[in-house]
């Protein structure tokens, strides 16, 4: 049985498969913006060697759509892999999905959603995208209005990563929200 067969009958998704929507986003910016329609046809058609429905396929179709200047079109589309048990199959995939909804929500003047959606993730179990949670709910909190809620998370995601002054940027961003006493 092929790679593809095993894909397309419902088995877990393979190396193989992962391999080729991997070499996909390495060459997205070989398509410019005219062939944005290119891109695009490309990774429905990876999805399509899924089953229809499937989390995975509706997440890339999603980023597509998202990384070619569509939110509108990508919103659906991360809700109802989300819905479909994106967590399930790839938890690494799901909270991406969650920062990249977010950052649609916003897009599209839904930043409330966005907030909604990402304030759960900074109690979540830590991974390489915690900083890009806090920068993409520091967004939907700045078209809110709440910007020093938002200037807060950037400056807590940010110290770790300075050379010095670590604990001083993590205390100020601190007292950026907590209430004086």
């Amino acid at each position: 049985m092929t790679a593809c067969a095993r894909v397309c009958e419902g088995g877990a998704v393979n190396e193989d498969w992962e391999d080729r929507v991997a070499a996909a986003w390495a060459a997205f910016d070989a398509y410019p913006e005219e062939r944005a329609h290119e891109f695009r046809a490309r990774i429905d058609a990876l999805a399509a060697e899924l089953p229809d429905g499937d989390p995975l396929g509706l997440f890339e179709r999603a980023c597509a759509w998202d990384s070619t200047g569509h939110s509108d079109k990508a919103v659906p589309l991360y809700r109802e892999a989300l819905a479909r048990g994106l967590g399930a199959a790839s938890r690494y995939k799901a909270r991406r999905a969650k920062i990249q909804l977010s950052s649609s929500l916003r897009n599209i003047g839904e930043a409330e959603q966005g907030v909604t959606l990402l304030t759960p993730e900074l109690d979540a179990p830590g991974d390489e995208l915690d900083d890009a949670v806090r920068a993409c709910l520091a967004l939907c909190l700045s078209s809110l209005g709440r910007d020093r809620e938002g200037l807060s998370l950037v400056l807590g995601a940010l110290a770790p990563h300075l050379p010095r002054y670590q604990r001083s940027m993590a205390n100020y961003a601190r007292a950026l929200v907590e209430p004086e006493v």
